[in-house]
């Protein structure tokens, strides 16, 4: 399994940034909240859906990861620079910490969703998952936990596209409205 911090330094072609990650325990989650403003990046990420080409890393872009205590997913939501929910990133994920220096961390069970603003919602590396399993990198019970977690997402908070960007919406409000946390500047 691969190990991600919510400061996703596997991304290189981001040169700088500047980021907020906090801990909640409120109405609207128990679990990590961060934000990453993208400053610059060595070259542009685009994806394309439906024919179209969706700029999910560049400068002015921003990150808005959560990252639940009780569940086994991360939801990163991927903005423009008027924060504006361009694709939701969905990590299904065995465990997570935090590291010495404060960023909290997860380890990706290769399953992930992806999740654009109309509704529509692709599943991808579902063979990274199938071969881990059959190469005996992971466990029946992680399996069937990245597949149970992707299905949990899918009959729920993913069934209602407007709730997943009120949801969005209100972690990002409750994250903009704290003082506190870690802020970090990263070159």
């Amino acid at each position: 399994m691969k190990r991600s911090r919510l400061s996703y330094d596997e991304w290189k072609c981001i040169l700088s940034k500047e980021q907020k990650i906090e801990l909640f325990n409120n109405n609207i989650i128990e679990g990590y909240i961060s934000l990453i403003d993208i400053e610059e990046v060595s070259e542009p990420q685009i994806w394309k859906f439906n024919g179209k080409d969706i700029i999910v890393c560049q400068g002015g872009c921003k990150w808005l990861s959560i990252l639940p205590s009780k569940e086994n997913y991360c939801i990163t939501a991927m903005m423009n620079e008027k924060k504006e929910v361009l694709v939701w990133y969905i990590d299904m994920i065995a465990t997570k910490g935090v590291d010495k220096d404060g960023i909290p961390y997860f380890d990706d069970l290769y399953l992930d969703l992806i999740v654009y603003p109309d509704g529509t919602v692709i599943e991808d590396d579902r063979e990274e998952l199938d071969a881990s399993l059959n190469q005996g990198k992971i466990t029946i019970e992680l399996f069937e936990l990245a597949n149970g977690t992707c299905q949990k997402l899918k009959t729920g908070i993913l069934a209602n596209i407007d709730y997943l960007k009120e949801y969005t919406n209100e972690c990002m409000r409750v994250l903009n409205d704290s003082n506190t946390g870690l802020n970090l500047q990263i070159k």
